[in-house]
C-alpha cells in the first residue's frame, strides 16, 4: 500500500526533528474546524531574527495536502482598519496562510459552512511582529481581521486567485455571529465590507458555502495528491 502524502510529510518531518532536535513550527488546531494556528520557532542574534514561518510537510500533516500557491497579497492597515468577513464560492473556494510582518492585527477565523456542526462559530489569533505567527483557513471558511496598529502589513498567499464573481463578504459586526472585536479600537470598514449582509441574509440569498460540498472539495485535494 502507498504511503500518503499525510503519512510522507510526518515521516520527512519527523526525521528533521530528529535530525535537528526541534520543531521548526507548532501548529494547533482552532475551535473552528479545518482552521490553524501556527507559531514558528525564532532564532535570533545581533543580527536580527530567522525563522521559517511556512513549510509543505508541516501543513501538509494538519491537513492531508499542500497549500496550492495561485496568489500572495499583502495589505498595509492602520489602526482601527477592519477587512471582512470574506469568503469565496466553494468549489474552488480559496484558502489562505495568513501572517502578519509588521504591527499587530487580531485575525478571525468564522465558520460559515452551511450544515456545519460549528456552523457561526469563531476564533481568534493575534497575528505580530513579535511572536510571528500565522493563521490557515480552509476553502469555504469567513475570513476578517482588525489592526491594532498603524502601519499593520499583513502577507497571505492564497490557494486560488481573486475572483469578482465568487467572493462575498459578511458584515463583520453582524450581532448574530457576536465577534468580540476590542473595544479599545473603533473600527474602519470599506463601503463594501459596511454593506454587507448579516450571515442570516447571506444564507437566505444562498451565498455561503455549504459543509457538504466543502468536504468534498477537502476529499478531492487529499485524493489527488495521494492518487
Amino acid at each position: 500500500m502507498h504511503e500518503t502524502l499525510k503519512e510522507k510529510a510526518r515521516a520527512l518531518s519527523t526525521a528533521r526533528v530528529a535530525a535537528v532536535g526541534w520543531p521548526p513550527v507548532q501548529i494547533r488546531e482552532l475551535s473552528v474546524p479545518d482552521s490553524f494556528e501556527i507559531t514558528p520557532r525564532q532564532h535570533g542574534d545581533d543580527r536580527g531574527v530567522f525563522l521559517e514561518w511556512y513549510r509543505t510537510e508541516w501543513l501538509v500533516q494538519a491537513v492531508g495536502h499542500p497549500l496550492r500557491l495561485a496568489q500572495a497579497n499583502c495589505s498595509v492597515s492602520r489602526r482601527g482598519v477592519l477587512r471582512g468577513i470574506h469568503f469565496a464560492d466553494v468549489p474552488p473556494g480559496q484558502a489562505k496562510y495568513v501572517t502578519c510582518l509588521r504591527g499587530a492585527v487580531l485575525d478571525v477565523a468564522i465558520d460559515i459552512r452551511v450544515g456545519s456542526p460549528a456552523f457561526g462559530r469563531w476564533d481568534t489569533v493575534l497575528l505580530d511582529d513579535r511572536d510571528r505567527r500565522a493563521i490557515y483557513l480552509a476553502e469555504g471558511l469567513g475570513h476578517a481581521f482588525l489592526a491594532l496598529t498603524d502601519e499593520a502589513t499583513v502577507a497571505y498567499v492564497c490557494s486560488e486567485p481573486y475572483s469578482p464573481v465568487g467572493e462575498h463578504a459578511v458584515h463583520p459586526m453582524d450581532p448574530a455571529v457576536g465577534i468580540t472585536w476590542p473595544a479599545d479600537v473603533e473600527p474602519l470598514l470599506s463601503p463594501k465590507d459596511a454593506a454587507a449582509p448579516t450571515l442570516a441574509t447571506a444564507a437566505e440569498q444562498g451565498l455561503l458555502p455549504r459543509y457538504a460540498d466543502c468536504l468534498q472539495f477537502y476529499a478531492a485535494l487529499r485524493t489527488s495528491v495521494n492518487a
